[in-house]
């Protein structure tokens, strides 16, 4: 049983240098109001900001150092006074008394045991991580979970809001997945006379399985490398061995022979090509000369009869002689242009029918007569690889065998057994859960999930709310209604607002099961928006039921004073100059 007896605070937030004190030793529903006398004091507008969460934050900061919310540590600090902070938490665990005092400026963290404070290095910043990691171990439970079933408040994203993932993560530490070890080392400690001789022991086995684990990927990373190294030798032998099967297929000395047929095939074709050209090239010439052989026929007919070939008109005799002569010149250097050509033509042609017909392209296997002389070369070079690739052996098998052989060293559960007989289902279990998969693991998660399931089915009866809603096994959560599937968002604020504490107080019961009972709880006005009349007399009921048979501290925190009437006790926290300050005793109607 996990008890918080009570809480002191000094200079803390609106919490001034008096001293303000809480006694949670009550097994009852405590309503908390505010009376802010600094804004008239009166029922309108006047229950906001006296301090009323700065009691959970008190609470939050004592036992994990930092407040619900993400409040730098400094500015905890009383901000009219600016020093001497401290928050000292008084609580029980199985018959020993424990007390935290933490503070800032000085910073501090002392932590008692039975009244003997327990020495601690590394405590120059008030914040000691092995006091704090003390700490944890006491109060099995993260700081997040502490926000979900201990602190219910407005602040914290609620549960289904949060990613997957960080779902999952409060899920498995609830079902008691993620923080098994921890139980099961706490279970070992239990056992007095062997309790050195089971922990050394545990140690030895972890050492093996880390260092066989270690092993093991080697010799899956090498098992890896080896079948690379073998997909790659075959692939190049089945490219060696193609190589060589299509070098095989060629008649070398017909190969030669083909590339001397070649390249004088090539060396007519280009004969035959450049004859060709010069006779193109000729034809195109002739045909010019002969169309300027015509023009000065024509001219030089206008000319001998007196007209200008140009513009018609008539020509003197000493100017028509002269032009005629002109142009009688330039078409014999025509016609002699045309015969010179046609001397040419008449070579190019010899040249061509000299050569005759080329016949079909010549096909080779290789592209130059270099490499067809290099061939038996090559393909001898290609049958030294294939032999030598064949011949190569893989260094990976014998190492693989090695380590499988030698590396892996045997376990033995015997002295660990022997020395935890009465724990031996959890040290079991501890042993098995080196992997999420394995069966202990499975079976833990649905036979909690099934409880966790019920629980929260019982609590969306009492509080009302017609929906179903169930963690499936994978963790993720399902809502319905009527068949249809919804959404967290799709629920109005008042649904969400019984989820929440339907969710918050299941999620308490499967811990305590777990884990330990713990005897307080604060609801920080989850009650006071969207919750219609019908919703809030659905959750007092069912928290002074909690309160009444579990034995548990309850406290609602709350700006609707009419709640007053529905309990027995109220604490009302009043701000005034600035300060605020908690009454003694919790009244009682």
């Amino acid at each position: 049983m996990f008890n918080l007896n009570s809480i002191t605070v000094k200079n803390f937030m609106s919490i001034g240098n008096a001293t303000q004190a809480i006694n949670f030793n009550r097994n009852d529903l405590t309503l908390v109001l505010g009376e802010n006398l600094d804004l008239g004091g009166d029922d309108s507008g006047a229950r906001n900001g006296t301090g009323k969460t700065t009691i959970i934050n008190a609470l939050s900061y004592a036992l994990y150092g930092v407040a619900l919310t993400n409040i730098k540590r400094d500015n905890l600090i009383n901000k009219t006074n600016g020093k001497n902070m401290l928050v000292t938490l008084e609580f029980e665990k199985n018959g020993k008394k424990y007390r935290i005092e933490r503070g800032r400026k000085p910073n501090v963290l002392k932590f008692y045991v039975d009244e003997q404070e327990q020495e601690a290095d590394d405590n120059a910043q008030g914040d000691s991580r092995e006091t704090q990691a003390e700490i944890n171990r006491l109060l099995e439970m993260s700081h997040e979970m502490f926000k979900h079933i201990v602190a219910l408040n407005t602040y914290t994203e609620p549960f289904l809001s949060l990613k997957s993932n960080d779902q999952r993560a409060i899920v498995e530490q609830l079902l008691g997945i993620t923080l098994l070890s921890e139980k099961a080392e706490t279970l070992r400690e239990k056992v007095k006379d062997t309790k050195d001789q089971a922990k050394e022991e545990e140690f030895r086995i972890k050492g093996v399985e880390s260092a066989n684990q270690h092993i093991k990927d080697q010799i899956e990373s090498l098992k890896r490398r080896s079948k690379m190294w073998e997909d790659k030798k075959d692939e190049d032998i089945q490219k060696l061995q193609k190589a060589i099967a299509d070098l095989g297929d060629v008649d070398i000395d017909k190969e030669l022979e083909q590339h001397s047929f070649l390249a004088d095939y090539n060396e007519k074709k280009n004969k035959i090509d450049s004859s060709q050209s010069w006779i193109d090239s000729l034809n195109r010439d002739n045909d010019k000369q002969d169309k300027l052989i015509e023009k000065l026929d024509k001219e030089i007919k206008d000319l001998k009869e007196h007209k200008c070939y140009a513009c018609g008109q008539d020509l003197h005799d000493n100017k028509q002689e002269e032009i005629i002569k002109s142009k009688e010149d330039q078409k014999q250097e025509a016609v002699q242009h045309v015969v010179d050509n046609n001397t040419q033509l008449q070579e190019h042609k010899k040249v061509i029918d000299d050569i005759g017909e080329l016949g079909p392209v010549i096909n080779t296997f290789y592209s130059n007569s270099d490499e067809a002389y290099n061939h038996r070369t090559t393909l001898t070079t290609l049958q030294n690889e294939l032999t030598n690739k064949e011949a190569e052996e893989n260094n990976y098998s014998e190492q693989i065998n090695e380590l499988e052989e030698n590396g892996i060293q045997e376990i033995s559960f015997e002295e660990l057994e022997r020395l935890n007989n009465i724990r031996e289902h959890q040290e079991f279990l501890y042993k098995l859960l080196t992997s999420k998969d394995s069966f202990v693991r499975k079976r833990i998660i649905e036979q909690n999930l099934a409880f966790l399931n019920q629980r929260l089915t019982y609590y969306l009866n009492k509080i009302g709310l017609p929906h179903k809603v169930v963690f499936q096994n994978d963790l993720s959560i399902e809502i319905t209604e009527l068949g249809r599937d919804l959404d967290f968002d799709n629920l109005s604020r008042g649904e969400r607002n019984r989820l929440i504490l339907s969710l918050s107080w299941a999620f308490r019961d499967v811990w305590e099961n777990l884990y330990q009972p713990i005897n307080l709880l604060f609801i920080d006005e989850l009650v006071d928006s969207g919750m219609d009349s019908s919703g809030v007399e659905s959750s007092l009921a069912v928290l002074k039921k909690i309160a009444r048979e579990r034995s548990k501290s309850i406290w609602l925190i709350s700006h609707r004073d009419e709640l007053a009437g529905r309990v027995n006790n109220v604490l009302t926290v009043t701000k005034e100059n600035g300060f605020t300050s908690y009454n003694t005793d919790v009244s009682t109607n």
